[in-house]
């Protein structure tokens, strides 16, 4: 029997105050090896009530990494190697939207990808292969998630549009009224293209993005302190744990191919023929595209 059509294997992928969750057991950190380089950091494997959780703390533990120096190929795949089926992407972001105030949280559906530093498929010349984008976030784990909010009165929101920009800087005013006359909701330096390369790993994947502040298009931004986004910080990170704890048994009881098509993603996205393909790069992707290789 494939991975994954086996019992889930949870991923979470995030800050270090995601993973102290109550009930969380058999846990060891664990160096996952990749053909693309170095992860973020090992990965710290665990069980909640007896379904397997692997978790990634996306900057490092200590948070050494900025958003343009990720590996984020090499993190989803350390991910694939170990197991993992499905991605709960937990992410700090501002707001572009008066409605969605510090401590909201959205279940974003949409993106869209300023980044320009990099790299964004595991594919390229020698293996070409093209995987569809349209829908970026598996509806099945958005619908879990929409479910234990709502059990937990968390204050959130059921699809938006992450802004991921490059980063390390904050954006401009200018910018962040371009980004909100583009219908945009909230912006970060994360989720891209960390969520292109989970689909062409065939993980499902979906996004929490927890707002932090409102980006600097809002008149209260520049009276906002360093000690209120800390706080709210640690807020969202409490309900986020929540969040987890809740959904992780409605994901355990899975024992079939995602039904949005995720872990099939790679079924016609191969193009280059086999006798044209490079052989070290098909090689290194033994883990992300094992199943059609």
């Amino acid at each position: 029997m494939n991975q994954n059509e086996a019992s889930p294997v949870i991923g979470v992928i995030g800050g270090s105050g995601v993973y102290d969750i109550a009930g969380l057991s058999n846990t060891r950190w664990q160096a996952v090896g990749s053909s693309f380089g170095a992860p973020s950091d090992e990965l710290l494997f665990g069980e909640l009530d007896g379904q397997r959780l692997v978790f990634l703390p996306r900057h490092g533990r200590g948070h050494r990494i900025s958003p343009s120096g990720l590996n984020f190929r090499a993190n989803i795949d350390a991910m694939k190697r170990a197991g993992v089926t499905e991605i709960i992407s937990v992410s700090a972001v501002g707001s572009l939207r008066e409605d969605l105030p510090p401590g909201s949280f959205v279940f974003v559906d949409q993106f869209i990808d300023r980044t320009f530093a990099r790299e964004k498929s595991f594919f390229g010349s020698g293996l070409v292969a093209h995987v569809s984008m349209a829908d970026p976030v598996c509806r099945r784990l958005g619908d879990h998630l929409e479910a234990s909010a709502k059990d937990l009165g968390l204050p959130a929101r059921r699809g938006g549009t992450y802004l991921v920009m490059e980063g390390p800087q904050f954006s401009s005013r200018a910018e962040s009224e371009l980004y909100r006359s583009w219908g945009c909701d909230v912006i970060g330096m994360t989720n891209m293209p960390e969520a292109k390369l989970a689909r062409e790993a065939e993980i499902c994947y979906a996004t929490v993005a927890m707002v932090t502040d409102y980006d600097c298009w809002h008149d209260d931004h520049d009276n906002v302190t360093v000690e209120q986004v800390i706080a709210t910080l640690q807020t969202n990170a409490d309900k986020a744990r929540a969040l987890i704890a809740a959904t992780v048994p409605r994901l355990a009881p899975r024992r079939a191919l995602c039904e949005a098509g995720c872990h099939t993603a790679l079924d016609y996205a191969m193009i280059t023929h086999p006798e044209a393909r490079d052989a070290e790069l098909q090689a290194r992707l033994d883990a992300v595209a094992g199943r059609v290789l």
